[in-house]
């Protein structure tokens, strides 16, 4: 049984139950999704489509589940935020969300940390695949949001600064795959998008 400290650290991760993915807030989404529905979306696909790759689904599984956890001390960063405003750099990201994954680590279990420094450092097959399945759940959403039209779409909104509608979720993702699967489910996903889109 795990002590107080535990409890603490299990309260803190709920943080992500409220915490909102700011790439879609960026973009101006009408009520978009939280941390953890994108976490759930990425342990779901990685159980579905894990038996497609040959590696070690149970692992990639729990990768998933925890692979955003630094994410309830630290909040969503995305990478063109940093890019935009310069209030944090790329490598203080990083060392905050060690930080926070030692913490919670230490209150946890000593996997948390092992596997999420595993998924950071994409070496295995199974960081690679959650990875991808990363990335698919973002692409999914972004069409799920294309089609509910949950964004202005028009060239006056200023949150689509050098991409049209939700492309830019599109474009970004598709040359970072590295699973075959990944890559054929990103096909399928983009060709719907585009034809939501006509």
């Amino acid at each position: 049984m795990k002590d107080k400290t535990s409890i603490n650290l299990l309260l803190k991760s709920l943080n992500l139950k409220d915490e909102k993915r700011t790439g879609w807030e960026l973009r101006g989404i009408e009520d978009p999704e939280k941390v953890a529905a994108h976490s759930w979306g990425v342990s779901l696909l990685t159980l579905i489509y894990g038996s497609e790759e040959d590696l070690k689904k149970d692992k990639a599984v729990k990768m998933s589940i925890i692979h955003d956890l630094a994410e309830a001390e630290v909040g969503d960063i995305p990478k063109r935020a940093i890019d935009v405003q310069k209030e944090i750099s790329a490598s203080e990201k990083e060392e905050l969300e060690e930080k926070a994954m030692e913490k919670f680590s230490k209150g946890l279990g000593e996997e948390l940390n092992d596997l999420w420094n595993e998924y950071e450092n994409r070496e295995t097959l199974e960081a690679k695949f959650v990875k991808d399945m990363d990335l698919i759940d973002m692409c999914l959403t972004a069409l799920k949001y294309e089609k509910e039209k949950r964004y202005d779409p028009s060239e006056d909104n200023p949150n689509f600064v050098t991409y049209k509608n939700l492309d830019e979720f599109f474009i970004t993702s598709q040359n970072r795959l590295n699973t075959e699967t990944g890559k054929k489910l990103f096909t399928e996903i983009k060709t719907r998008y585009e034809e939501t889109r006509q």
